[in-house]
């Protein structure tokens, strides 16, 4: 703010020597021909007058002409001095000119992203305009954005993409700096992992009303609230629980890869920070014991809500069950095969046509079943293996 008034205070104190110079001009050129009489210094009557009174009708004379609002207490009476004031009048208005615009470049400059957010703002009003969207729509979406950027809209993504990756995360933890303070879950946890987290967050406002998430949904992120209350809301319409500044939900089905088992309505305007799945289980593969108490505060919140708290302990088990038996059924019938080729071809030492078919069959058998069963967990196949070997 203080370099921008120092840019205004350079330009005005520009103009006003600019001023001094023409008004200085004003007087030379007179005293340079003998005060004539029909000079505008002997028509008033200035030739003896002080200096100060001298300069003072001189730098008058100069910013009427400057300003264009007149020619001073008498108009030019002679060629010279109608060439000074055409002079000084060109000058006036190339000053006033570049005043105007340095002045209008300046005033926007003070608040840009205001000024950006005004042309967005109008922007989505042609749009929605465009579109013929309903009146509450339109209503709806307006209070959205001035909720949203609150008057001022800025471009953080890009913003942060410049900086390196040390000074970003820096900017990201002082931003978040309320978020983590209000979470418990981050008060008690390693700061790492919360550095890890909080890099990591998307910023998402939601108007009252809104549904966050749906149950029986697959649930693609968790959320952090930052500011609001959201409805914990059964499938019979039920308001299980309420959720406040600080809490966060939304990582059961991301823990246990279920579908949604409840549904998530905010009651008031609600900033929230959205985690995705992705990041989710990168940072809690490198901080095993933070997934396990997230499973913990989970498998409380489903016994709240009505819900078995042991689908925790269950994750993924029918699968690796039926993974498990299939496995268990190709191992035995590859025994069975080996243990029925060894006892017809154990009297014959020669290879024989047939026997040799009969490999390559076995062979083939084996590699085809590789290539189109899903690849087991190797100790898991060891464990198979062993138990079925002949």
């Amino acid at each position: 703010m203080a370099s921008v008034f120092m840019r205004i205070f350079n330009l005005i104190c520009m103009m006003l020597l600019i001023g001094h110079w023409s008004g200085c001009l004003q007087f030379l050129v007179p005293m340079l021909q003998g005060f004539p009489s029909n000079s505008w210094v002997a028509i008033n009557e200035l030739q003896e007058a002080y200096w100060l009174e001298q300069y003072s009708w001189a730098l008058f004379k100069a910013m009427s002409h400057m300003l264009c609002i007149g020619y001073g207490r008498f108009p030019p009476q002679s060629l010279t001095d109608m060439w000074l004031t055409m002079l000084s009048m060109i000058s006036g208005a190339t000053c006033y000119a570049l005043f105007l615009g340095h002045a209008t470049n300046l005033i926007q400059s003070l608040d840009s992203s205001r000024r950006q957010y005004r042309e967005r703002v109008k922007q989505v009003e042609e749009y929605m305009a465009y579109r013929k969207l309903p009146r509450d729509m339109r209503q709806r979406i307006t209070e959205y954005f001035e909720h949203r950027y609150q008057g001022k809209f800025f471009d953080e993504e890009c913003i942060l993409g410049e900086l390196s990756e040390k000074l970003r995360e820096d900017v990201i933890n002082y931003n978040c700096r309320s978020l983590v303070a209000s979470v418990p879950f981050f008060a008690n946890a390693d700061s790492n992992f919360v550095s890890d987290v909080v890099t990591k967050l998307r910023y998402e406002v939601f108007q009252p009303g809104d549904i966050i998430i749906k149950e029986g949904t697959i649930g693609s992120k968790m959320y952090f609230i930052q500011e609001g209350i959201v409805d914990i809301v059964m499938a019979n319409g039920e308001v299980a629980t309420s959720l406040s500044d600080g809490s966060y939900f939304g990582e059961i089905c991301l823990l246990t890869n279920a579908r949604r088992v409840a549904s998530v309505r905010a009651e008031t305007y609600c900033n929230l920070f959205s985690l995705s799945v992705d990041h989710f289980n990168a940072v809690l593969d490198q901080y095993p014991l933070m997934r396990k108490t997230m499973e913990t505060v989970a498998a409380e919140r489903l016994n709240k809500i009505g819900k078995n708290p042991n689908i925790m302990a269950q994750k993924d088990e029918p699968d690796g069950n039926h993974d498990s038996n299939t496995i268990s059924a190709v191992v035995n019938a590859l025994a069975a095969e080996a243990e029925n080729h060894n006892n017809s071809y154990s009297d014959d030492d020669s290879e024989s046509p047939q026997k040799m078919n009969s490999d390559m069959n076995l062979a083939e058998l084996n590699q085809s079943l590789r290539m189109s069963l899903p690849r087991p967990k190797s100790g898991e196949f060891l464990k198979l293996f062993e138990g079925n070997s002949p």
